[in-house]
């Protein structure tokens, strides 16, 4: 082999390695309630990244400091960019398209609320994007998470959702058809941050996992921790129910990074393109 091509071909096989590492092959999927993960490169210490202006999740895998970037989905199909040490480092968002579900509710006022009720709602959405944007420095325990209850889906993220006809927020997080009183489990290690009993999500618990990886479990009939308690990971959180606005006992999950709800399959491997 002449010797030039070395160092060429050496290059090649770390790309290569890098692009098809387990972290990437596990999240990389980029499209609007999706995540992408971008290689941050080599560093002696680990780099800060930040994506619309919110700090990302950071780990690192062998040498290489990967961002884990979580897609809004009202981001459009096309070119994001993660900045990093004075540097803009791109990624492509494809398209994904998200069904419909049509609920049919008895109480209007969870489809259209009177003015006290949507003071309170507007409150209570003020203490839950706090909760969102918080980012601790603790590295999350772990990236492949477990399912907090075993049951089957019986709604999946990102779902357009009509009420009683009227479109109103698409689906946030993972619905799992589980009878209520089942132990809801923490998927990783996590810090209580926010317990609430919440006008369309019922009895709600906020798990901070590290560096702004959170979880949301809602609806449920019983909450069995207290703001500031450190969970290990199965750590019971609760028990499901049918608290706030839903038509029967279930288990909502909802995942968010750098304040951007995506798909909780991705993290359990079942994501669907």
């Amino acid at each position: 082999m002449p010797r030039f091509l070395a160092p060429l071909l050496l290059l090649c096989l770390t790309f290569n390695a890098h692009a098809d590492s387990y972290i990437t092959r596990l999240l990389n999927k980029p499209v609007p309630g999706g995540v992408a993960v971008v290689d941050l490169g080599t560093s002696a210490q680990a780099p800060k990244a930040t994506y619309q202006g919110k700090p990302v999740l950071v780990v690192k895998e062998q040498s290489n400091w990967l961002a884990i970037v979580g897609v809004p989905l009202t981001v459009k199909p096309g070119t994001q960019q993660v900045s990093s040490g004075g540097r803009n480092l791109s990624f492509t968002v494809g398209n994904k398209k998200y069904p419909e579900q049509h609920i049919t509710l008895k109480n209007t006022q969870q489809v259209n609320p009177n003015p006290e009720n949507l003071k309170r709602i507007e409150g209570e959405l003020a203490e839950q994007i706090q909760a969102y944007r918080s980012f601790s420095p603790v590295t999350p325990s772990n990236l492949l998470l477990d399912k907090p209850v075993n049951g089957p889906l019986s709604s999946k993220f990102g779902v357009r959702r009509f009420f009683n006809g009227e479109e109103r927020n698409p689906h946030a997080g993972l619905d799992f058809a589980v009878p209520a009183g089942t132990p809801i489990k923490t998927p990783a290690a996590g810090k209580v941050i926010l317990i609430g009993n919440y006008f369309f999500n019922g009895n709600t618990v906020f798990v901070d996992h590290g560096q702004g990886f959170i979880s949301m479990f809602c609806h449920m009939s019983k909450i069995d921790v207290k703001v500031g308690q450190q969970l290990a990971r199965g750590g019971v959180v609760g028990k499901v129910g049918s608290t706030g606005r839903a038509t029967g006992p279930h288990m909502h999950w909802n995942v968010s990074l750098n304040d951007a709800r995506v798909d909780p399959a991705i993290f359990i491997g079942a994501f669907q393109p």
